[in-house]
C-alpha cells in the first residue's frame, strides 16, 4: 500500500506541474519523522528543468506557494480515503524545506531557553499550521515546557511556556 500511496503523490504532483507548466520530475522518498502513524512522503521537485525564477514562483515569498500546493497535496490525494489509505505529503525543492526546519529547530530552540531564562511565556508569530506543528514536535521532548497555538487565522501565534 505503501508504495501506491508514494505512486499517486508522485503522479499528482507532476501534473500540477505540468499543468501549471513547470513541467518536472519529482522524486518521492518515505521518511519516518512525521511522528503520526500514517506515512509520510517528501516529494521532491526536480528543479533541473526549471528557471531559477520558476524555482522562485513555486516557492513564493516565505514558503507560501510551496505551503499551499502541500496543503492542496494532502487535503485531495486524502479525500475520501479511510485511514489505511492516508499519508502525509511534504513537498520540497531546492532545500528550502530543509533550510526552514533548522530555521524553525533555531526559533524553537531559542524560545525554550528564553522561557526558562524569564519564566515568561514567548509567542512565535508568523509560521504556517504545519510549521507550528514542527515546533511543538520539537518542544514535545522538553518535559519543563509546553506548546499551545493561540488565536485565529491569519493571526494564530505559537505559544511556549513553562509546565
Amino acid at each position: 500500500m505503501d508504495n501506491q500511496l508514494m505512486q499517486r503523490g508522485q503522479q499528482w504532483l507532476e501534473e500540477l506541474l505540468r499543468l501549471s507548466k513547470f513541467g518536472a520530475p519529482v522524486r518521492p522518498t518515505l521518511t519516518h519523522d512525521s511522528g503520526e502513524d500514517k506515512p509520510n512522503y517528501w516529494l521532491t521537485i526536480d528543479q533541473t528543468r526549471l528557471t531559477p525564477k520558476q524555482v522562485e514562483i513555486l516557492i513564493g515569498p516565505d514558503g507560501i506557494v510551496l505551503d499551499a500546493i502541500q496543503y492542496l497535496a494532502n487535503s485531495i490525494l486524502n479525500l475520501g480515503q479511510d485511514e489505511e489509505g492516508q499519508a502525509a505529503y511534504t513537498i520540497e525543492i531546492d532545500g528550502y524545506r530543509l533550510r526552514r526546519q533548522e530555521e524553525l529547530r533555531a526559533m524553537a530552540d531559542h524560545a525554550a531557553q528564553t522561557v526558562r531564562e524569564t519564566g515568561q511565556e514567548y509567542e512565535l508569530k508568523s509560521l504556517s499550521s504545519a510549521e507550528r506543528r514542527q515546533v511543538h514536535t520539537f518542544l514535545k521532548e522538553c518535559e519543563d515546557l509546553e506548546t499551545q497555538s493561540r488565536g485565529q487565522e491569519p493571526d494564530r501565534r505559537l505559544v511556549v511556556r513553562l509546565r
